[in-house]
């Protein structure tokens, strides 16, 4: 215990310091919200990466999805690295930082309203980004808290205010100065992390071989293709966690502030190994939950012989590692989750102070005020992540899907088209961005599950978009000949 509590308190006196040197080197809002648009490669690789996989993912996701999927849930690990990661650099990296610099914004509101001359649907994006983030943000929170309580053995509460206030700080100071910095530690820490967690599975496992041997006898579904639940549910868990990122604002702010082109193409394979070897490990893990874990040895990851899903993560991590190595562990989930938040804290408050206070209140705003706003924002909206987790309104992995989900489905048609195709005007961004969302949350009110919801939100989005434009006048941008 006593190595774990210093190792932790070097850890936050290395992320206040960080946050201080940010702090320096802070002087614009395009600093405290893109560092200066000058972000290399290697450190954009990090922060795509940190962002994309966080707690909910080793704690959560993994967990649940391993258990009930087996071996089937590497799939989504392989939609995740060569879809949600090596596709959207191949596809929309250097597409995105040419036109965010021709447009001169900072945020995909201000690109939807540029793109499409309608206020309408930037604000309606920014309330999205703020409603929908905050519960992301609190299922991370969550996440981060169930880790502390069960390595350190304090309350729930005091773990939540903990983590609220170290990310709080060194964001507030530094802003994405400070995260890029950083995540490239987080991201060291996580590759030696997961890749002691695989050595470890397998020596406890006695070899991959046993391991599958073990898992088949019980259930032949867990080794199979398709596990247990089915190929539907598989298929909207892969889709939805591996297409939302091609809108998923707070990964899209990355190519807002890579450096060039070069920078695109190296941090596109860097990311793609980091993906591959961090969401695979995840998920390999949660598959071998049903080995290590029962209600005979270990009840606090079940109740009335029901596995609680996310408790069974944070059990299996303290049952293979050993005590010497749980540091570790606990770091590896910590690195993880502290540049998600980072991500969706800064992200989220763009959308009140850049998008909102800015595009209608005081639309000639000073660049020291809105940098100003941006650190206010920024403590506010993690104060309103900490209470939502507080009350824990339900498991960590419904509130991911729902939160991606209404992201996914709100932002994919009028992104992507707006993108890829000229002929995509005001209407059809508006109709695909509130018909996809409107269908996503129908279908979560009628109890369908998140990840279905999600996946048809998007693939609605994705249709009505160019269906409405052809339907609809061209945008004036458009030449005759491409009206047609």
């Amino acid at each position: 215990m006593l190595i774990k509590t210093v190792v932790i308190a070097l850890y936050a006196l290395a992320i206040l310091t960080i946050g201080v040197i940010g702090l320096r080197k802070t002087r614009s809002f395009s600093d405290f919200f893109l560092g200066g648009g000058r972000v290399g490669p290697w450190m954009t690789a990090f922060t795509y990466a940190t962002a994309y996989f966080s707690a909910v993912l080793f704690i959560g996701f993994a967990g649940k999805i391993g258990w009930g999927f087996g071996y089937s849930g590497l799939w989504i690990a392989l939609g995740n690295a060569f879809v949600g990661v090596l596709a959207v650099w191949w596809l929309l990296g250097y597409r995105i930082k040419r036109l965010t610099t021709e447009y001169g914004v900072h945020t995909m509101p201000e690109f939807f309203e540029k793109r499409y001359g309608s206020h309408a649907l930037k604000l309606f994006a920014a309330l999205c980004i703020f409603v929908f983030l905050v519960p992301y943000s609190a299922a991370v929170f969550m996440g981060l808290s169930y880790l502390f309580e069960s390595n350190f053995h304090i309350g729930y509460t005091w773990a939540l205010v903990i983590m609220g206030f170290f990310t709080a700080a060194y964001l507030v100071l530094g802003g994405y100065k400070s995260m890029t910095m950083i995540d490239v530690v987080f991201g060291m820490i996580m590759v030696v992390g997961v890749t002691v967690l695989l050595v470890f599975l397998i020596h406890k496992g006695e070899g991959l071989t046993n391991m599958t041997r073990q898992l088949a006898a019980i259930d032949e579904k867990l080794t199979a293709p398709v596990g247990p639940p089915g190929w539907w549910p598989l298929f909207c868990l892969v889709f939805l966690t591996s297409v939302a990122p091609f809108g998923m604002p707070q990964l899209m702010q990355k190519f807002y502030a890579i450096k060039d082109r070069r920078s695109v193409h190296i941090g596109m394979v860097a990311s793609t190994i980091l993906a591959i070897l961090i969401g695979g490990v995840a998920y390999f893990a949660g598959a071998t939950t049903r080995l290590f874990l029962s209600p005979e040895t270990t009840p606090g990851a079940f109740k009335d012989g029901k596995p609680v899903v996310d408790a069974l993560m944070p059990e299996l991590l303290a049952n293979v590692i050993p005590e010497s190595l749980s540091v570790l562990m606990l770091l590896l989930v910590l690195s993880a989750s502290m540049s998600t938040l980072a991500a969706l804290v800064l992200i989220s408050s763009s959308s009140v102070v850049k998008d909102f206070y800015a595009g209608y209140i005081r639309r000639s705003a000073p660049d020291a005020q809105l940098t100003l706003l941006m650190r206010v924002a920024s403590a506010v909206f993690v104060a309103l992540s900490v209470i939502l987790a507080y009350f824990k309104w339900d498991t960590i992995v419904a509130i991911l899907s729902l939160s991606w989900g209404a992201i996914g489905s709100a932002f994919l048609g009028p992104f992507i088209w707006g993108l890829f195709w000229k002929r995509t005007n005001k209407f059809g961004a508006l109709a695909s961005s509130i018909a996809g969302l409107a269908t996503c949350l129908v279908l979560c009110a009628v109890d369908r599950s998140p990840p279905e919801a999600g996946t048809i939100g998007m693939i609605v989005s994705l249709t009505v978009a160019p269906i409405v434009s052809l339907i609809t006048p061209a945008p004036p941008h458009v030449a005759p000949a491409q009206r047609a």
